[in-house]
């Protein structure tokens, strides 16, 4: 109908990459996090570390760039909104996090995973910045959907942000969310699908199949932008760009990753899903991201 934006749907490729330096920046900066992850997933002796390294671009952009929520606004209740769905991805939150400066980038370092420590294995909202416990995956559309109707009856204009993995798609929930959303036009709803393709126990369309996954999101009525590379951030940008363009449909981006992203020791493998790394692995992975982050500062 007349309240569909973009068509039958649109794409974001290498055509629209930006090449402003801040796209660099942030891309050096998606590679410092990521050895922030590696580091407290080693000190804790345990995380998702496959899924924090597909999803840290999208984090990047989301806190560096693309959302108005800061340390200092946050108490408020005054600010656009995230939501970390996909919860067992908490180690890139928490290190995004404290870049961003909600807390001190050592103390979650040193406490993470530890007895008694609020840095608990999935989203907990005892601490700063975190609005949303999630783990139990399909629970977080549902709730964002509630959260931009309230923005838009409350006239804020405030933005609303849902992070999704892939194999949590096959949750009903996230279906009578989309259906919702729909329906209520909520144009200030962004959901991010991190589409890697794997999932704890395999592919997903070995799991669970998705396909044709852009035509079901359509179907229910969203503004659908497939990202080609969800791991560049100039691609990510631009797509929360054409999101925020369209005023009468929720949008989804569905951000192509690679699961485990930054080193060839844990690149799509389903086996790197929950694993800690060896000594010999934990070298060769920081040696990795750290050339990665020195290639792309120059």
């Amino acid at each position: 109908g007349s309240l569909r934006c973009g068509g039958m749907g649109s794409s974001i490729s290498l055509r629209l990459r930006e090449q402003a330096g801040m796209a660099e920046n942030l891309a050096a900066l998606s590679y410092r996090l990521r050895q922030d992850v590696v580091q407290m997933i080693v000190n804790g002796k345990g995380g998702h570390i496959g899924g924090d390294m597909s999803v840290m671009e999208i984090l990047t952009v989301l806190y560096f760039k693309e959302m108005n929520v800061t340390p200092q606004n946050f108490a408020s209740g005054n600010h656009d909104h995230f939501i970390m769905s996909k919860g067992h991805s908490v180690e890139t939150l928490y290190a995004v996090l404290a870049g961003k400066g909600f807390f001190p980038r050592e103390k979650v370092l040193a406490e993470f995973s530890q007895f008694g420590s609020l840095f608990i294995g999935h989203p907990n909202n005892k601490l700063p910045g975190i609005e949303m416990n999630s783990g139990a995956l399909g629970h977080g559309l549902p709730v964002g959907v509630g959260m931009a109707l309230a923005e838009r009856m409350n006239g804020t204009g405030n933005r609303v942000y849902v992070v999704m993995g892939d194999g949590e798609q096959a949750e009903g929930s996230v279906w009578e969310a989309a259906m919702s959303g729909a329906h209520y036009h909520l144009g200030n709803l962004c959901a991010v699908v991190d589409r890697n393709g794997l999932q704890i126990s395999g592919t997903t369309e070995q799991v669970m199949a998705l396909e044709d996954f852009a035509a079901k999101w359509r179907s229910f009525g969203w503004n659908v932008i497939e990202v080609a590379d969800g791991n560049d951030v100039g691609q990510v940008e631009a797509a929360f760009v054409k999101a925020r363009e369209c005023t009468t449909q929720p949008s989804v981006l569905i951000a192509h990753t690679l699961k485990g992203k930054g080193s060839a020791v844990m690149e799509n493998k389903a086996s790197w899903h929950h694993h800690l790394p060896n000594d010999d692995e934990f070298r060769q992975i920081m040696a990795d991201l750290k050339a990665r982050e020195e290639q792309l500062n120059g």
